[in-house]
């Protein structure tokens, strides 16, 4: 029963914090809550895909539409059991849009103990992981006819991540970082990873170019600078990396 339990948690909540519910623990005892110093947040949604759907006949079409909408986030899942990603977590989809973040699977307090060269190094795989997207989408395009195209946005620092619910418990993370990783997607452009200005300085230590935007309004933040990742390089180092 428990090892059934384990299973059936892993497929909704991260394996790490599956491990916490079996055993001792409830699901209605504990909050479950971490805070983590590094965390790569990605947010990437396919914006054309709404318009697509309300132009579907909902009697006829409209399951077509549900099809080819599970077939892009289930491609998008696949990616992620490739072992170059293993540290990227899905945490959800809000409609057309995945949200995943990198650096989750560290024990938290512990983040210190890792060199910033490993940290960082999450950051770049975040990116790798959003240009791989856009390869999947491609591929998905060509056979049904489509042109849909990604827009992603990233950021990182630190988060807090839990468990909220007992019945349908739903594994998420709240901070800042996320709601500015949120803001580079909706402000972002079709194509295209939009980042912060902290994000940038690492990925370009990293090797990759990103390109200056320029100042943009971000609610409740203000104006802030930002950057578009030079895909074309990141694919280069993404066919070095395979």
């Amino acid at each position: 029963m428990e090892n059934l339990n384990r299973l059936l948690l892993e497929n909704v909540l991260p394996a790490h914090v599956a491990a916490y519910f079996v055993g001792d623990h409830k699901l209605n005892e504990d909050l479950y809550h971490q805070s983590y110093d590094c965390v790569c947040v990605m947010f990437a949604s396919v914006p054309d895909f709404k318009v697509f759907y309300t132009e579907c006949d909902v009697n006829k079409e409209g399951l077509e539409c549900l099809r080819l909408l599970n077939e892009i986030i289930a491609d998008f899942d696949e990616l992620l059991m490739k072992p170059k990603f293993s540290g990227v977590e899905k945490i959800k989809t809000i409609g057309s849009t995945y949200m995943a973040a990198a650096g989750l699977t560290v024990t938290p307090g512990q983040e210190n103990n890792q060199d910033k060269e490993r940290q960082n190094a999450q950051i770049g795989i975040t990116v790798e992981y959003a240009m791989a997207l856009m390869v999947k989408l491609d591929g998905i395009n060509r056979h049904s006819f489509n042109n849909f195209r990604l827009r992603v946005g990233i950021n990182h620092g630190p988060v807090i991540a839990g468990v909220i619910g007992a019945r349908k418990p739903q594994y998420d993370i709240w901070g800042n970082t996320v709601n500015v990783a949120s803001r580079m997607e909706t402000t972002g452009e079709l194509g295209k990873i939009q980042v912060s200005e902290e994000t940038t300085r690492i990925l370009e230590g990293l090797g990759y170019s990103c390109e200056c935007r320029g100042l943009i309004n971000v609610k409740g933040k203000g104006e802030l600078r930002t950057y578009f990742v030079c895909t074309d390089m990141a694919k280069s180092q993404s066919v070095g990396m395979n």
